[in-house]
């Protein structure tokens, strides 16, 4: 008989036993999760303003042209694209960029917990994620790296919101300059 490479199957019933006594932390760890994706969400809808005021264009066309391009890097590279030919201050280009940059980061730590498989104990505490990524070393390929859901990897989801929040603020704040610097422009155009 060929021996399964697949791991055991959960004990589904001793964890449905079990599972009441790991419930805060759960209950903290995917809370934890959920404000991730969302803030990260948040701020990536928040670009769609920025294409908007780029573009000069209304809410809705950017919106399609946003949603028309079906990759976060893809939107992005058209953002830094059309901010190389319509912005010509260099303080307010070199914002958007680190902005974008400071979203790019984030972005790491949001794929990171929306790929992977959570792995947990007899008693259904969440204590590991593995990523769904292929590693490929030297000598082999190897699924995705696992790394321990312990306080110092709570710690830095925490950090990262408190990032997201920051880069928000931050997207809120430059839309105003944006708007004012190339409706500037286009007066000065304009007018000659």
């Amino acid at each position: 008989m060929v021996s399964s490479q697949l791991p055991p199957k959960p004990d589904f019933e001793a964890l449905a036993a079990s599972a009441p006594a790991t419930a805060d932390r759960r209950t903290m760890i995917l809370a934890l999760i959920g404000n991730l994706v969302s803030s990260w969400s948040n701020n990536e809808s928040l670009f769609i303003y920025v294409l908007m005021i780029l573009l000069k264009t209304d809410q809705a066309s950017a919106a399609l042209t946003f949603a028309t391009l079906n990759t976060t890097r893809a939107r992005l590279d058209l953002i830094q694209r059309l901010a190389k030919i319509t912005i010509k201050d260099k303080t307010l280009d070199r914002s958007l960029s680190k902005i974008i940059d400071r979203f790019n980061e984030t972005t790491h730590v949001r794929n990171e917990f929306n790929h992977c498989m959570y792995i947990v104990d007899a008693g259904g505490q969440i204590t590991h994620t593995q990523s769904m990524r292929i590693v490929q070393t030297r000598s082999s390929l190897q699924f995705g790296e696992m790394k321990p859901m312990d306080e110092v990897r709570l710690k830095g989801m925490v950090k990262s919101i408190k990032e997201m929040a920051r880069i928000n603020r931050d997207i809120w704040d430059l839309l105003p300059r944006l708007e004012g610097h190339l409706q500037s422009a286009g007066v000065r155009r304009e007018g000659g």
